[in-house]
Order: structure tokens, then sequence, then C-alpha cells
């Protein structure tokens, strides 16, 4: 899996991973953070997601990294914003409305682009990525936010030999193998989602959960 995998997915619409209203889990668990209006927040794999507006909204500053101009494009379009666009080392960046949107590899951010960042909130990215990505995602997009940083995490859990990825399975030990040598975790809730999901179903998954993580940087 490459950047053209995601690249043609946004170009030919395939964007099953988008959802049509903000995550319930994030307006439920966002407060557990304790973080101050004006902090920003880091959205990686961000795509047009409506979770930007959200925090937004909330007084954050919003930091986006998507890779697909597609997805940026209609964020924006879609919402009426008119952003203010420049390029840097890190991608072309899109700014409108509390939220900066950088179109780019997410892989090549680092600590002076996150250095403002107070949190990070990843609902689809970690589990966007396959194992081999998934430890390198963590090591180096996450090793470059700032100490004290907070994190609310999203992932799901199902049987991995019943569907072929993405969206990827994580339980709870490569949470801990991923993250515990440099973030303290708390694990927030747990909920069966199954009968919820029928596209999981009719690929004969027979269990889905989904399960949030409070995430602070040591």
């Amino acid at each position: 899996m490459d950047a053209d995998f995601w690249l043609q997915r946004w170009d030919q619409g395939q964007i099953g991973f988008h959802q049509d209203r903000v995550m319930p889990l994030l307006e439920k668990h966002w407060p557990a953070l304790v973080l101050p209006a004006g902090s920003q927040v880091f959205v990686p794999l961000a795509g047009k997601s409506l979770d930007m507006l959200w925090l937004a909204a909330q007084g954050h500053r919003v930091l986006g990294a998507e890779l697909s101009p597609v997805a940026v494009r209609q964020f924006f379009t879609e919402h009426d914003l008119q952003p203010r666009v420049y390029e840097s080392r890190y991608g072309v960046h899109h700014v409108a409305g509390g939220i900066e949107l950088i179109c780019g590899d997410v892989f090549a951010l680092d600590a002076d682009a996150l250095s403002d960042c107070a949190a990070v909130y990843d609902r689809a990215a970690l589990i966007a990525l396959p194992e081999q990505m998934r430890q390198r995602y963590a090591s180096q997009v996450y090793g470059a936010m700032p100490a004290g940083a907070k994190g609310l995490l999203i992932t799901l859990e199902y049987p991995q030999a019943q569907k072929a990825g993405p969206p990827f399975s994580l339980v709870p030990a490569e949470v801990d193998a991923l993250f515990a040598s440099q973030w303290q975790i708390e694990a927030l809730e747990r909920r069966d989602i199954l009968p919820y999901e029928p596209r999981f179903v009719a690929e004969g998954v027979t269990a889905l959960d989904t399960a949030v993580y409070r995430l602070q940087r040591r």
C-alpha cells in the first residue's frame, strides 16, 4: 500500500471511510483531554473530515495533514471556505476558518512542523496503515509531537484474518507496543459496533469493537 492507493481512492470517489457527521466518540471523550481554547490540534490523514470543523468550533486551531489534493479541495469547497494558500517544505498549506490543512506526505512533518501542537486527534490514520507503516508512523510522526502533548486515539478491533484492511485491526497489545515507551496510555471506552457496520458483516467479520484511548506524551 502506497500513496497512489489513497490518491486513487479519492480520485475515484471510493471514500467509504469518510463520515458524513462528526464522530460521536470525539464529542464524548474530547473533554477528557482538558485542553484550553486556542490550543493547536494535529489531525493526521485528515481527508475532508467534519471532525476538523468541530474541533475548530471548540476554539482550537486545527493543523491537518492530507495527501490528496482532491480531499483538500473538497473540504474547503463544501464548507464555503476560501483558503489562503502557500507552499513550504512540508507541502501546500491551505488556511481558513481556524483550520490549516497541509496537502503533502504526513511522514514529511517534523518536530518543527508540530512544535505548537498540544494534542493529536487520530480517528482514521493509524488504522488506515498496514503493520510496517504503523510502526514507522508511531515512531516518526507521533515521535515529532512535543513533550506533554495529549492525544485521542480511536481504533478498531476485529479478527484480522476475516478481512483485508484498510481499516486494520489494532488490539490493545499492539497499541501498547507502538506507544507505551513514549506515551502514557489510558483506555477510555470499548464498544461493540458490528450491528452498525453492515459492510463488515457482508465481508464475514464476526466481531467488531471500537476502542478509545487517551494518550499523553512523556
